[in-house]
Parts: structure tokens; sequence; C-alpha cells
């Protein structure tokens, strides 16, 4: 709906609830059927699908009714003079629509089905008695009947549903299209899935084509013996992965910008909304300007508690941190070398790969205490917005995943100076973890979602003890409710399944840029990875899973820094190892080759630096746009503001104050 062919019904949100025996003294204050009332009052369209064990209430908006809902949200909207401003229905027409034509993005609209459906308020100035199966419900005045039924457990789930036409288009022309490898649709993928699903794809394809230079490369050096040239092409090799690196991601800024700027994202639907469900949201402690009206402050103690609130912040994120920091190096950091030691030392492959398995679940045990750690630590930030909660959870977390992914592999080459078990352990993590990882990734939500079904079939048997017909499900909205969620491994209310995407790109950009020089080859099998991960990714969320809740954030966030980190790691590690290369025999003499690499890892930091700022992070077309639309608005409200003056002084009766030459107004 709300497409080019905006009079065509497209459900798109639906609410699970119990089947139930409606007794005849129950209708009209059954819980279910004054939801479904109070649903259509608010100018929804509702229908009622009857599942195997549950009952499905599918909404659809029409254009009007989600206009109306966008006015009173106060959402903020392109137009056509290139200035934001605040949607009006009556207004419509002034306003820029979506490159498919619609009013509102799925980012947009999914904020005006949230507050359609959670603001149906009990409107009585007394409580109301609903009833359900026997079960009396107190519904208070002023209370939220979606929140109230979720709480007494009768509405199951509120989750999008995928429009079929569309879907089924995407999976032509994206997911089952064999042909490109790398190109994408993103404006259908931006405007069905949401913006941060979008940026995510838009990144992927763009780093996957940038791969295929260095994956070139490194294919080169592994099928030609360059024999005594070799100490002289790897340096080659490892300056030019440096320089690709800081100009890949320099470029992905202005892509970022332009892609920006092409959708139209002015972040007027609030990121804080559209996790673990449509209605809650994180709690955060209070604003500044809560706290100035309920202390009752006045203006002049008012500067004094923004700056208290603003830096006690900061010092919250500092000890936060700091506190997860040292625990990695206390608790953390003895395990993995242990473990990585253990593997060095023992002989028996029987042994470890035993070994291999303990460490596997010991890790994936502090995994998720150090996840929920860093929640309630998260918890007391002063952070804006959930993306902002969001990002402080992934540096937490990815230093857990940081320090148990590399340690081993730093442990062989850094101590040890074992390049053939680095290499083995480099194509074990590349190689099996990868592909294994693809094979879980898109296997278990198929399984999750068969065995669902078999329970649903047999759940329903075991009621109708006397039927012997076959049990089939005839709508697709259960077969929908029965799929898995797009969840991250962490933490559902902040982060989703993209968590886990951009989780497995990191550790792999980690893993093949800081040990290049040992195992040029792993470019090669991270490119041929990465063409099947956008096809692999896209059916897995066209197919298998259900439709994401929309994320409203326009960039990567925190994994921009992540990466630029691992280009620093990248650029020590690789150093030392081209230092031990040289250095075989352990003298540590600085002779021209170990200075030369000293230079050389110097002259590489400076160049990333430089890079950064000699790529501009703004395409020019985006800039000029940007400007001219200041322009514009500033010369429409300074002309706006002078009729304002001049009418009023008009309507004054033409007395203008003037100033005279000794400071005093005298009226004319």
């Amino acid at each position: 709906m709300n497409g080019v062919g905006e009079d065509q019904i497209v459900y798109e949100i639906a609410v699970v609830v119990p089947k139930r025996n409606l007794k005849e003294e129950n209708k009209g204050y059954d819980c279910v059927e004054v939801l479904v009332n109070e649903l259509m009052d608010v100018g929804l369209l509702v229908e009622r699908v009857h599942g195997l064990s549950d009952e499905f209430i599918k909404l659809a908006a029409p254009l009007e009714t989600l206009g109306k809902a966008a006015a009173k949200l106060q959402m903020k909207k392109p137009t056509h003079i290139g200035i934001d401003l605040q949607f009006e229905w009556e207004e419509v027409e002034a306003f820029v629509r979506q490159a498919d034509g619609s009013l509102f993005s799925w980012c947009e609209r999914f904020q005006c089905y949230r507050h359609l459906i959670y603001e149906t308020v009990n409107k009585n100035n007394s409580d109301v008695t609903l009833k359900f199966d026997g079960k009396e419900i107190q519904w208070e005045a002023g209370e939220s009947l979606l929140l109230r039924l979720e709480l007494e457990g009768i509405v199951k789930q509120v989750f999008p549903l995928h429009d079929e036409t569309k879907r089924k288009k995407l999976l032509r022309s994206w997911a089952l299209n064999c042909w490109d490898f790398t190109s994408q649709p993103l404006d259908e993928i931006y405007a069905y899935f949401g913006t941060k699903i979008a940026v995510y794809f838009a990144f992927l394809g763009m780093y996957t084509r940038w791969m295929l230079f260095p994956a070139a490369f490194g294919l080169i050096l592994q099928l030609i013996d360059f024999g005594s040239l070799q100490l002289l092409v790897l340096p080659a090799f490892f300056i030019s992965i440096v320089l690709w690196a800081v100009l890949f991601f320099q470029f992905w800024k202005r892509k970022n910008s332009a892609l920006s700027a092409r959708w139209h994202l002015n972040f007027s639907v609030s990121t804080s909304q559209g996790y673990k469900s449509l209605g809650r949201e994180w709690s955060s402690i209070q604003s500044p300007m809560e706290l100035i009206k309920n202390l009752e402050i006045d203006k002049t103690k008012e500067k004094e508690a923004f700056q208290r609130y603003e830096w006690f912040g900061y010092l919250k994120r500092f000890r936060n941190d700091a506190f997860v920091i040292l625990s990695i190096i206390c608790l953390q950091l003895p395990f993995e070398l242990a473990y990585a030691h253990l593997y060095e030392v023992i002989k028996s492959d029987i042994v470890k790969f035993g070994l291999t398995a303990v460490y596997l679940l010991v890790i994936q045990y502090f995994t998720k205490i150090g996840g929920k750690i860093s929640i309630r630590l998260i918890k007391y930030e002063n952070n804006d917005n959930t993306e902002y909660r969001a990002d402080s959870l992934v540096y937490k977390v990815f230093g857990l995943y940081f320090m148990q992914s590399y340690i081993g592999v730093f442990y062989h080459a850094l101590l040890h100076r074992n390049f053939m078990t680095l290499r083995q352990v480099l194509i074990q993590r590349l190689i099996l973890s990868e592909v294994l990882e693809n094979l879980l990734e898109n296997s278990l939500p198929y399984l999750k979602y068969s065995y669902k079904k078999y329970r649903a079939v047999r759940n329903k048997k075991n009621r109708e003890k006397g039927s012997t017909g076959k049990i089939q499900f005839t709508s697709r909205v259960e077969k929908e409710y029965l799929k898995p969620k797009y969840s991250a491994s962490i933490c559902e209310e902040l982060e989703d399944g993209l968590f886990d995407d951009f989780l497995e790109l990191a550790l792999q950009f980690g893993m093949i840029m800081m040990f290049a020089c040992a195992f040029p080859l792993a470019f090669t099998f991270s490119a041929l990875n990465n063409i099947a991960e956008i096809k692999t990714d896209a059916l897995k969320l066209l197919a298998m899973l259900k439709r994401p809740v929309p994320r409203a954030a326009a960039t990567i966030g925190a994994w921009l820094n992540i990466f630029q980190f691992l280009i620093l790691m990248s650029i020590c590690t690789n150093s030392a190892l081209l230092v031990w290369l040289y250095d075989q025999e352990g003298k540590w003499k600085i002779e021209p080759g170990l200075a030369a690499i000293l230079v050389m890892e110097h002259v590489l930091l400076l160049i990333k630096f430089w890079f950064s700022r000699f790529v501009p992070e703004e395409p020019a077309w985006v800039r000029v746009n940007r400007m001219k639309n200041a322009t514009q608005a500033h010369d429409m409200c300074s002309k706006q503001l002078l009729r304002s003056i001049s009418g009023g002084e008009r309507a004054s009766g033409g007395l203008i104050p003037r100033k005279t030459a000794d400071g005093t107004n005298k009226t004319e």
C-alpha cells in the first residue's frame, strides 16, 4: 500500500492472539473484539484470519490515515523546494515522494503504524472490564489497550508482514539473480526493508567489488614463484592493501553521503524506535530538559545543569569502557593465551580437537556473560537514543570477539613465529568457519520454521483426535508468524540480525588485513565468500525470516570506527611479520631492510591520515545541493519574516518605531 497503486490494500502489520471460545455473555466485552473495534476507529483496515491455534489480525492503513498520523507525530519531510518541513496532510502535494512513488518510506510508515496501534487508549474516565475466555482484565483510563493485552499474554506478537508482490520481485531481481554478482537494486531494498538494511547491503556490495583487486594480487602471489624477489613483493603487497583499505573507506563515506541525499534521509523518524517489539522503547535516564523542569531550576542555573549532564555522561561511558577493557585483559586474555599455548604444545590431533570443542563451549558462555554485563552498563549511560546505545554495545561486545578471534593468531605469529601453523589457523578461520557459518545461518531458520510447523500440526491433531483429514496451513500470515525473527545473538532490544552480519564482515576484514603478508590468498577466499554472502543474506531476509523491523540509522555506525581501528592494527602486525621475514636469525639488528620496514610503518600511518583529508567525504553535487537548499530556506524565511513584520506594522496603524541619535525610540 501507499505506493504507485495506493488504492490497492496491502496489509503490513499483523497482531497475533490465541483462539478462544467466544461466549454469548462476553460479546461486546471480549478484549479482542474491543481491540479490533479500536483499531478500526483510528482508521486502520482490519482483516481477521483464523489459523490452526491462533488468530491473526492483519492491519493496513489508507494513505489519509498514515498522513494524519505523520502530522500528529510532527514528522519532517523534504519538500519540492529542498527544505524539510513538518508534514501537514492538507499540504500533501508540497512534499517529495519516494523513488517508488509512495509518499512515505517504510520507516515512516512503520512509525505511523506504531503510533496508531499503541495509541488506542481508554478514553473513558473510569476503568473498563474486558473478558477473555472467562478471565477479567481491567483496562485502566488512559492506558494503551495493546500494551495491556501484551502484558496479560493475550497479544502474543506484533510483527511486520511481507508484501508478497514486492517480495517476489526482489527474489527474482536480487536474491535469485545469479548473473549480477555484486550489483544490487538498492532503491528497492531501501523501499522494502528500510534504511539500515539497505545501507548494509550497499556496504557489502561495494566492499566485495573493491576486494577484487587485492584478491587478484594475492592470487598472483600464490601462483607465481618470485624466488629471491619474494621479500620485495610482500612489502609491495602490504603497502598496496593498506592504501586500498584507506581509499575504500573514504569512498564508502562518499557513497553513504550520496545514498542519504538520494533517499532524502533527514532523520525525522525517531531512531529510538523499532526493536524487540513495536511499542516498547528502552528507558533512558532523564534528559536535561526534564531534569530542569522537575527541579524547577531557574535560567541562571540552566547552563550548569546541561554541562553537568554532559560531563557525567562522558565519565559514565569512560568508566564503563574501562571496566570492560580491564575485564577482557584480566579474565579473557589469560584464558585465550592458555588455549593458544596448549594448542601449540599438544601433539595429538585428537586431543587438539577435544581442546577446541571445550574452548568453543566455554567461549560462548564468556561471550553471553560479557554481553549481559555490557547491557547492564549501557543502561546507566547518557545515550541520546537507541542507536547510540546500540553503538556503545557494539564497541563493548566487539572487544570480546576481537580477543577470542585474534589472540591465538597473534600468539602463533608474534611469539612462536610459526608461519605454517599461522597459515593453518587462517585457513581454518577463513574457509571452514565462514562456510560453516553460512550453512548454519541459512539452515537454522529453515529448521526452526519446520519444527514450529510440525509442533503446530501435532498440537492441532491432539486437540482433534477424531479428525482423519490432513492438516495444512492455509494462510500466508500464519506461515510468516512461524518463521524466526531477524534477531541478534545479543540483546534483541538494541540490535537485530545486522549485528551478526556486520560482526562476520569485521572479523573477516581483521583476519585478512592483519595477516596479509602471511597469507595473501585469503583475499581471494574472502571475495568469493562475500559474493555468496550477498545472495544468501538476501534469500534469508526474503524467504526464511519474518520481515525485519526497520531501523532509520543511515550509516553503519560504530562498525566504521571498528574497521578503521583494524586498518591501524594491520599496519602494525604486517610490519612485525615483515621484520621476522627479514630477521629469520632473530638478531634484531637495524639493518637497511629492518630500518626500511620501520620507516614504511610510520609513512603508512601518515598516508592513512593524509588520505582521510585528501578524499572528501561528501560528493560535490551533494554539497552543492545542500548549500543551495540552505540558501533557499534562508531567503524564504527572511522574506516571510519581513512580510510578518510589515503586516504587523500595518495592523497596528502604521506606527513604526525609529531609533534616534541619542538611542531613544521614537514612533512615527
